[in-house]
C-alpha cells in the first residue's frame, strides 16, 4: 500500500493514482524485495511533500515509525526515526543509519531489514 502525504492529510494511493517519479519506483522496487518480518511490521510507500521524501515507512512497535528514505541525486539512503512529537531539543526525526547508493535494490532491502532486527526494532 502507498500512502501520499500532503498539507497535513494522509491518503491512500492506488494503482494508476500512484506518483511515477524516479524515487516513487526505487522505493518500489526496494519494498518488492523485503523479507516477511518487514511486511509483517506494515511497511508502506510514503510519498511526503510536507517533508520533502519518498520512502519506505516501517510501522514498529518498539520505536513508533522508521523511514528509509530515497536519495535525491548523489546522496546517501537515509534510514530514520520519525517522532511523533518533537523532543526536548525540538527534534523530529533521528538519523539511525546512511548507506552509499553502491548496493542493488536487494542489497538495501537485506541491510535495512538486518539493521532493524539487530537493533530491535522488529519484533
Amino acid at each position: 500500500m502507498e500512502l501520499q502525504i500532503s498539507d497535513g492529510i494522509v491518503r491512500q494511493v492506488k494503482g494508476a493514482d500512484a506518483p511515477m517519479t524516479g524515487l516513487a519506483i526505487k522505493a518500489r522496487t526496494i519494498a518488492n524485495f523485503l523479507p516477511l518480518l518487514c511486511v509483517r511490521t506494515g511497511a508502506r510507500i510514503v510519498h511526503n511533500s510536507d517533508r520533502g521524501y519518498t520512502g519506505i515507512r516501517f510501522e514498529t512497535k518498539a520505536a513508533g515509525p522508521v523511514v528509509l528514505e530515497m536519495p535525491m541525486g548523489e546522496e546517501p539512503y537515509r534510514l530514520i526515526q520519525e517522532f511523533i512529537d518533537p523532543d526536548k531539543a525540538g527534534r523530529t526525526e533521528v538519523e539511525l543509519r546512511r548507506f552509499p547508493q553502491i548496493y542493488k535494490p536487494q542489497g538495501i532491502a537485506y541491510i535495512t531489514a538486518e539493521f532493524l532486527r539487530v537493533n530491535g526494532f522488529l519484533r
